[in-house]
Protein backbone atom coordinates (compact mmCIF):
# COMPACT_ATOMS: atom_id res chain seq x y z
CA UNK A 1 0.00 0.00 0.00
CA UNK A 2 1.35 3.38 -1.06
CA UNK A 3 0.78 6.66 0.54
CA UNK A 4 -0.80 7.98 -2.82
CA UNK A 5 -3.95 5.94 -1.55
CA UNK A 6 -4.32 9.22 0.83
CA UNK A 7 -3.21 11.34 -1.54
CA UNK A 8 -7.26 12.78 -1.75
CA UNK A 9 -7.73 12.50 2.08
CA UNK A 10 -4.70 15.57 2.45
CA UNK A 11 -6.11 17.20 -0.38
CA UNK A 12 -9.67 17.38 0.99
CA UNK A 13 -8.40 18.31 4.65
CA UNK A 14 -6.14 21.12 3.26
CA UNK A 15 -8.83 22.72 1.54
CA UNK A 16 -11.17 22.54 4.60
CA UNK A 17 -8.52 24.07 6.83
CA UNK A 18 -7.69 26.55 4.01
CA UNK A 19 -10.77 27.87 3.75
CA UNK A 20 -11.07 27.98 7.42
CA UNK A 21 -8.45 29.73 7.86
CA UNK A 22 -10.02 32.30 5.17
CA UNK A 23 -13.51 32.05 6.89
CA UNK A 24 -11.94 33.23 10.16
CA UNK A 25 -10.40 35.87 8.58
CA UNK A 26 -13.88 36.88 6.80
CA UNK A 27 -15.57 36.77 10.46
CA UNK A 28 -16.99 33.66 9.14
CA UNK A 29 -18.91 35.60 6.61
CA UNK A 30 -18.08 32.56 3.97
CA UNK A 31 -21.06 30.81 5.91
CA UNK A 32 -23.41 33.26 5.35
CA UNK A 33 -22.48 32.98 1.46
CA UNK A 34 -22.36 29.82 0.61
CA UNK A 35 -23.92 27.59 3.62
CA UNK A 36 -26.68 25.55 2.99
CA UNK A 37 -29.69 27.46 3.93
CA UNK A 38 -33.06 25.12 3.24
CA UNK A 39 -35.57 25.58 0.66
CA UNK A 40 -34.02 28.73 -0.42
CA UNK A 41 -32.59 29.15 -4.23
CA UNK A 42 -29.50 31.21 -2.50
CA UNK A 43 -28.71 28.49 -0.03
CA UNK A 44 -28.95 25.39 -2.83
CA UNK A 45 -25.04 26.23 -3.31
CA UNK A 46 -24.70 25.10 0.13
CA UNK A 47 -25.23 21.35 -0.68
CA UNK A 48 -22.21 20.82 -2.13
CA UNK A 49 -19.92 23.66 -0.20
CA UNK A 50 -21.50 22.63 3.23
CA UNK A 51 -18.64 20.10 4.27
CA UNK A 52 -16.12 22.75 3.52
CA UNK A 53 -17.51 25.45 5.94
CA UNK A 54 -17.14 24.93 9.49
CA UNK A 55 -18.59 27.59 12.50
CA UNK A 56 -15.83 27.50 14.46
CA UNK A 57 -11.78 26.05 14.49
CA UNK A 58 -12.79 23.75 17.52
CA UNK A 59 -16.01 22.62 14.97
CA UNK A 60 -13.14 22.18 12.16
CA UNK A 61 -11.28 20.28 14.77
CA UNK A 62 -13.53 17.92 15.46
CA UNK A 63 -14.43 17.09 12.39
CA UNK A 64 -11.23 16.68 11.42
CA UNK A 65 -10.35 13.19 13.35
CA UNK A 66 -13.36 10.79 12.22
CA UNK A 67 -12.55 12.62 8.79
CA UNK A 68 -8.80 11.24 8.90
CA UNK A 69 -9.92 7.92 10.38
CA UNK A 70 -12.99 6.86 8.37
CA UNK A 71 -11.46 8.62 5.58
CA UNK A 72 -8.31 6.37 5.65
CA UNK A 73 -10.25 3.26 5.76
CA UNK A 74 -11.94 4.14 2.67
CA UNK A 75 -8.46 4.72 1.05
CA UNK A 76 -7.28 1.35 1.90
CA UNK A 77 -10.46 -0.74 1.59
CA UNK A 78 -12.39 1.32 -1.44
CA UNK A 79 -10.11 3.31 -2.98
CA UNK A 80 -11.75 2.95 -6.43
CA UNK A 81 -15.04 3.89 -4.60
CA UNK A 82 -14.50 6.59 -2.74
CA UNK A 83 -15.05 9.77 -5.40
CA UNK A 84 -18.39 8.33 -6.21
CA UNK A 85 -19.39 7.46 -2.70
CA UNK A 86 -18.32 10.73 -1.34
CA UNK A 87 -19.79 13.09 -4.34
CA UNK A 88 -22.81 10.80 -3.79
CA UNK A 89 -23.00 11.38 -0.08
CA UNK A 90 -22.46 15.26 -0.19
CA UNK A 91 -24.99 15.42 -2.96
CA UNK A 92 -28.22 13.51 -2.04
CA UNK A 93 -27.23 14.18 2.09
CA UNK A 94 -27.46 17.82 1.12
CA UNK A 95 -30.18 18.00 -1.38
CA UNK A 96 -32.01 16.20 2.00
CA UNK A 97 -30.67 19.22 3.96
CA UNK A 98 -31.99 21.28 1.76
CA UNK A 99 -35.64 19.76 1.48
CA UNK A 100 -36.25 19.09 4.94
CA UNK A 101 -33.74 20.48 7.32
CA UNK A 102 -34.27 23.33 9.89
CA UNK A 103 -34.37 27.07 8.50
CA UNK A 104 -30.80 27.85 9.29
CA UNK A 105 -27.36 28.36 7.84
CA UNK A 106 -25.98 24.26 8.25
CA UNK A 107 -22.07 24.14 7.69
CA UNK A 108 -19.62 21.49 8.50
CA UNK A 109 -18.51 17.89 7.31
CA UNK A 110 -20.53 16.12 9.56
CA UNK A 111 -22.82 14.67 6.99
CA UNK A 112 -19.85 13.62 4.87
CA UNK A 113 -18.36 11.96 7.83
CA UNK A 114 -22.02 10.27 8.97
CA UNK A 115 -22.23 9.63 4.99
CA UNK A 116 -18.89 7.58 5.38
CA UNK A 117 -19.93 6.04 8.01
CA UNK A 118 -23.54 4.47 6.77
CA UNK A 119 -21.07 3.60 3.62
CA UNK A 120 -18.61 1.46 5.25
CA UNK A 121 -21.21 -0.16 7.61
CA UNK A 122 -23.52 -0.59 4.62
CA UNK A 123 -20.82 -2.00 2.55
CA UNK A 124 -20.12 -5.05 4.62
CA UNK A 125 -23.70 -5.90 4.99
CA UNK A 126 -24.14 -5.38 1.32
CA UNK A 127 -21.23 -6.95 -0.17
CA UNK A 128 -20.63 -9.96 2.13
CA UNK A 129 -17.00 -10.25 1.43
CA UNK A 130 -14.59 -10.53 3.82
CA UNK A 131 -12.32 -7.18 4.47
CA UNK A 132 -15.63 -4.99 4.20
CA UNK A 133 -17.23 -6.95 6.88
CA UNK A 134 -14.20 -6.70 9.18
CA UNK A 135 -14.23 -2.87 8.40
CA UNK A 136 -18.06 -2.76 9.10
CA UNK A 137 -17.63 -4.18 12.40
CA UNK A 138 -14.99 -1.75 13.25
CA UNK A 139 -16.77 1.04 12.55
CA UNK A 140 -19.42 0.07 14.22
CA UNK A 141 -17.43 -0.86 17.64
CA UNK A 142 -15.37 2.20 17.65
CA UNK A 143 -18.28 4.78 15.84
CA UNK A 144 -21.38 2.89 16.28
CA UNK A 145 -22.64 5.46 18.70
CA UNK A 146 -22.90 7.74 16.00
CA UNK A 147 -26.05 6.68 15.36
CA UNK A 148 -27.31 8.47 18.18
CA UNK A 149 -26.49 11.51 16.12
CA UNK A 150 -28.81 11.13 13.53
CA UNK A 151 -31.58 11.79 16.14
CA UNK A 152 -32.67 15.52 17.04
CA UNK A 153 -30.89 16.72 20.18
CA UNK A 154 -28.33 19.14 20.73
CA UNK A 155 -29.17 22.70 19.89
CA UNK A 156 -26.78 24.00 16.76
CA UNK A 157 -26.34 20.67 15.44
CA UNK A 158 -27.63 19.68 11.79
CA UNK A 159 -28.39 15.90 13.17
CA UNK A 160 -30.83 16.09 9.56
CA UNK A 161 -27.23 16.72 7.92
CA UNK A 162 -26.41 13.73 9.84
CA UNK A 163 -29.05 11.54 9.21
CA UNK A 164 -29.16 12.53 5.23
CA UNK A 165 -25.77 11.50 5.19
CA UNK A 166 -26.18 8.33 6.56
CA UNK A 167 -29.06 7.42 4.37
CA UNK A 168 -26.76 8.71 1.49
CA UNK A 169 -23.76 6.48 2.64
CA UNK A 170 -26.18 3.79 2.97
CA UNK A 171 -27.94 4.22 -0.16
CA UNK A 172 -24.20 4.83 -1.77
CA UNK A 173 -23.04 1.60 -0.84
CA UNK A 174 -25.80 -0.43 -2.27
CA UNK A 175 -25.90 1.61 -5.49
CA UNK A 176 -22.00 1.05 -5.92
CA UNK A 177 -21.93 -2.44 -4.58
CA UNK A 178 -21.43 -3.99 -8.23
CA UNK A 179 -18.62 -1.66 -8.39
CA UNK A 180 -16.80 -2.77 -5.69
CA UNK A 181 -15.48 -5.96 -6.60
CA UNK A 182 -12.27 -5.41 -7.42
CA UNK A 183 -11.90 -2.71 -4.61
Amino acid sequence: MTLGRFYWLAVLLGIIWAVEIVNILMGYSLNRWFGLLPRSLGGLDGVLLMPFLHGSISHAIANTIPLIVLGSLLAITAQRLVLMASLMIVALGGIGVWLFGATAIHVGASGLIFGWFGFLVARGVVEKRAIPLIVSLGVVLFYGTMVWGVLPGQPGVSWQAHLFGCAAGIFAAYALRHSSQSS
